[in-house]
């Protein structure tokens, strides 16, 4: 008689790879890469996920708009020197009194005796620029470099619009340019599909980061522009990384049965997910040292701009690589092509196992339920002494022993 324990594990053997270990905990997962984490599989919620994101910064953008830095819309930049007596909120009291309308900005620029308040305002005028200057130094009483109170301390820079309007178009071109050369990169670096979805990482990441500028309301400087093309090259990175990754998981995938290709993008994305934390991380610890140190400490305004576009777009670029690149290109590939047909290939053969399982389970619950074993075989009677053998038997081949 047959062990009817011994059918079930055999059809488990077929579905499964592995059999099954010691359960880990979500950090040991984690850290070992070992596949834990459904990434692809949840593909649509994080679609949804990157949509709202998506979403929110495009409605930001559209109706809150930028605050351009003078660099780009033009105006004037005044600055005087920062005495101890002196605060930001005395300054724009005395430029409202004096030219009848606040300013854009006033910031402490600097640190100890070195610092300086500056301020940012639309345009001024010959008349209202002698008049503002008058005002500031009848108010503080500023010194120059060789601790002269004078007026001449008080500086005034006009900047056109003109010349904001060419800085403007200048980093435009250079975003493009950008965006161009890393297409061509990843199209000869990687296959087409790795390349659309790589490329609308990229895109994401930029919208994103875009929208929370816009939240914020930060001034959008040159510096911040330079923080984005940067930003856009980690992102850049991570995706070659992990790309790199799914490449060498796929390797041959379309010869074998046993896993869709899916499957192994995501063990890919698990495998690289500690690298691109510990990577953000590492990268995430300057900047903010930077916001503390430069921006807190010493006061240097114009390093907030390049540090929160570059804090903001490496936590995005980390989430879009694994999360959103690599299921929207197991997305694309599964639309057409022979990954497709690879994949219809192997989830048929593991349904047409599951129905062999299912009907073997259905037969040992019967066999079971009428009082004999699966796979039983009938006793055959003794024959009695006497009887004629049966048509064709064999003689048994005993012969008579002398005792």
């Amino acid at each position: 008689m047959r062990n009817n324990s011994t059918l079930e594990p055999a059809f488990d053997e077929e579905l499964d790879d592995q059999p099954a270990g010691p359960k880990h905990s979500v950090f040991e997962r984690l850290y070992t890469g070992t596949g834990g984490f459904e990434i692809v599989g949840r593909r649509r919620f994080y679609y949804a996920l990157t949509a709202a994101f998506v979403l929110i910064s495009l409605l930001s953008i559209g109706l809150r708009g930028f605050t351009l830095g003078i660099d780009f819309a033009g105006g004037s930049r005044i600055a005087l020197p920062a005495a101890s007596n002196v605060s930001n909120d005395q300054v724009e009291a005395v430029y409202s009194r004096a030219i009848g309308h606040a300013p854009v900005t006033v910031q402490k620029v600097g640190s100890g005796a070195a610092s300086t308040i500056q301020i940012r305002s639309d345009t001024l005028n010959d008349t209202q620029s002698e008049t503002l200057q008058n005002a500031l130094f009848d108010a503080f009483q500023p010194k120059d470099a060789n601790g002269t109170v004078s007026r001449n301390a008080i500086s005034v820079a006009e900047i056109s619009e003109t010349w904001g309007g060419e800085i403007t178009q200048k980093a435009l071109i250079a975003l493009i340019v950008f965006i161009a050369l890393t297409m061509v990169y990843i199209a000869i670096r990687f296959e087409r599909d790795m390349s659309i979805a790589a490329i609308g990482s990229l895109f994401f990441n930029m919208i994103v980061t875009a929208g929370v500028y816009s939240l914020v309301g930060f001034e959008v400087t040159p510096a911040a522009v330079i923080g984005l093309l940067t930003i856009l090259g980690y992102v850049l990175y991570d995706n070659v990384v992990v790309f790199d990754k799914v490449e060498e998981n796929t390797r041959g995938i379309l010869h074998l049965n046993r896993r869709t290709y899916a499957e192994q993008a995501n063990l890919a994305a698990n495998q690289t997910l500690m690298r691109s934390i510990n990577t953000t991380v590492i990268g995430i610890l300057p900047i903010v040292g930077m916001l503390v140190i430069a921006v807190w400490l010493l006061g240097v305004g114009t390093l907030k701009d390049l540090a929160l576009v570059q804090l903001v777009g490496m936590i995005v670029g980390a989430y879009s690589s694994i999360f959103f690149a690599v299921p929207l290109l197991v997305s694309i590939k599964e639309r057409f092509g022979p990954v497709a047909a690879h994949t219809k290939k192997v989830l048929a053969r593991r349904s047409g196992q599951a129905s062999a399982r299912a009907t073997a389970l259905a037969e040992q619950r019967a066999a079971a339920a009428s009082g004999r074993g699966f796979g039983d075989v009938p006793v055959r009677q003794p024959r009695e002494a006497g009887q004629a053998p049966r048509p064709g038997a064999r003689p048994s081949g005993k012969r008579n022993r002398r005792h």
